[in-house]
């Protein structure tokens, strides 16, 4: 078992990484402080309850919890303010207290939707984090908690931390090949902003990483939270340092919000916005090698770096002023200086990024 601390004053809590975790879920969740004779509500969506669910609750009520349960559908497009009301119902009418808590049993959907449900049930109850996919390293650790809007994507949330986060490397057997990949775009980001050794190590492992190689695997998710959570302990709310998580997003977040949060996975936009983002760095003056270099990283994660031809541009950009970055014709933008070092460059201008978003499409794209 490794445990790595997300440093935050009273609000500091573990992550906790290893296999058959899930085994010790109620001795876990009396760790982190829930009472057993409050009742506690476990969100997951239909791909991960029908491996996972029964066998967590079954754990959980032999530890004297009881325990309620609600399923929603996979995908993005739960992250919604209609799926969001339709479990708080579930937790009214369970009589969820003050002293209860939410477990987010799945991804970053489970967990974002499933969050922004503890941050704001009776104006906040417990939250834990049980990630199973590789993406979900980054989103369950931060406390960055959200629902969508047809507009933009997490527009509507928190900063709400989880208690701890339980991450059981033995969910990860069951993902999709897909899913890794995507997963492993959040990994190599970690690296691209802040670990130039381990951004290069992402690419020398590949093979190990996408066959789901326990050691390479195991290695590079406690190297990426450690990250994310030494980010987090600088800056909880975003004022400052917290932004370069963002690399990659900007751009990712118009392309999901153009494509209906169908078409990408989010890693798989996030890989794309990040290329898009060595891109604006060649344009402010950074080596075109920059950008060459962080494209011969995502593709050794058989990650997309183009846009398909049928996205417009004017869409992507459309979208991206509904981003909370944008300011009166400009955006804020995480621009890489070199691999493993990225700056907050505020008020690039609207005309770069329509360049650049031009040239990942001339790129060409199976996609």
């Amino acid at each position: 078992m490794r445990r790595i601390q997300v440093s935050l004053g009273e609000r500091s809590y573990p992550i906790v990484i290893g296999s058959g975790l899930l085994d010790g879920i109620a001795e876990l969740c009396g760790e982190a402080g829930f009472p057993v004779r409050s009742s506690l509500l476990v969100v997951s969506d239909n791909s991960v309850a029908p491996l996972y669910l029964d066998g967590l609750t079954a754990k959980l009520e032999e530890g004297g919890y009881k325990v309620v349960t609600h399923i929603i559908p996979a995908g993005e497009a739960s992250k919604s303010l209609t799926v969001y009301e339709e479990v708080m119902t579930t937790a009214i009418k369970a009589g969820l207290d003050r002293h209860s808590a939410v477990l987010a049993l799945g991804g970053g959907v489970v967990g974002d939707l499933a969050g922004f449900v503890a941050a704001t049930y009776m104006r906040g109850i417990g939250f834990l984090q049980i990630p199973t996919t590789i993406l979900a390293h980054d989103s369950s650790v931060g406390g960055k908690v959200a629902v969508n809007h047809p507009l933009a994507k997490n527009m509507i949330g928190a900063f709400y931390q989880p208690k701890m986060v339980v991450y059981d490397l033995d969910t990860l057997a069951t993902l999709p090949p897909r899913d890794v990949r995507s997963g492993l775009a959040e990994v190599i980001k970690h690296g691209l902003i802040l670990d130039r050794e381990f951004a290069y190590w992402c690419r020398e492992h590949a093979a190990e990483l996408l066959s789901l190689q326990p050691e390479a695997l195991g290695y590079a998710l406690e190297r990426g939270c450690a990250i994310k959570a030494d980010v987090v302990g600088e800056d909880e709310r975003e004022h400052g340092l917290r932004a370069i998580l963002n690399l990659g997003h900007t751009i990712g977040h118009a392309i999901e919000a153009v494509g209906g949060y169908g078409t990408f996975l989010h890693g798989e936009a996030i890989s794309i916005g990040m290329a898009g983002s060595a891109l604006v760095a060649a344009k402010l003056g950074r080596p075109q090698s920059l950008y060459e270099e962080t494209v011969s990283m995502l593709t050794a994660l058989e990650l997309p770096v183009t846009l398909p031809a049928q996205y417009s541009v004017d869409d992507i950009i459309e979208a991206m002023m509904h981003d909370k970055k944008f300011k009166e014709g400009r955006i804020t933008f995480i621009v890489p200086d070199e691999i493993g070092a990225v700056s907050i460059v505020e008020g690039v201008e609207e005309s770069v990024i329509r360049e650049v978003v031009g040239q990942l499409k001339k790129e060409g794209s199976p996609w």
